[in-house]
């Protein structure tokens, strides 16, 4: 992705890093419990498994959220919404407001706490029928959903 095409896009809020980490960071702990246990029964020689389950486990919940969070970015235009991202696997979706079913606007209580939430648009079709994008803060997702609802209720007249 340029820099071009991220310069005309909004970013998600800043605070999508900070959520992204703690989920990754719980999610993850098993794995470094679960080498540390490996660890301490000493079937293997010792730092063989933790020292590189505990280096995966920083990189994947400190290092990869900031990345992710870089690499986003949306458009909300006049009958459409345009979301992008990837770094590596690039993605640039844009959904016609004429094709949307439903809008949900979800938290979970990391989320929560930080007054982040996911609006997901659902389409119509069963191939990429539905659009996620993380990071809003929960304000700005309930009026992109009234938004869309407003223009899709345009449109219909």
């Amino acid at each position: 992705m340029t820099t071009e095409s991220l310069a005309e896009l909004t970013p998600l809020n800043p605070a999508y890093v900070t959520t992204t980490r703690i989920a990754s960071a719980l999610g993850y702990l098993p794995f470094v419990v679960g080498a540390g246990v490996l660890e301490y029964a000493q079937l293997l020689p010792p730092g063989c498994v933790f020292v590189p389950a505990f280096l995966l486990y920083l990189f994947a919940a400190f290092v990869v959220p900031a990345r992710k969070y870089r690499h986003w970015g949306y458009e909300m235009g006049r009958d459409r919404l345009r979301i992008v991202r990837g770094y590596m696997f690039f993605r640039d979706t844009v959904v016609p407001f004429g094709r949307i079913q439903h809008i949900d606007v979800e938290q979970g209580p990391i989320d929560r706490r930080y007054g982040l939430a996911t609006i997901t648009v659902h389409t119509a079709g069963n191939h990429n029928s539905t659009v996620t994008l993380p990071g809003l803060l929960h304000a700005d997702a309930l009026s992109m959903r009234e938004a869309i609802r407003a223009a899709i209720r345009q449109d219909q007249i």
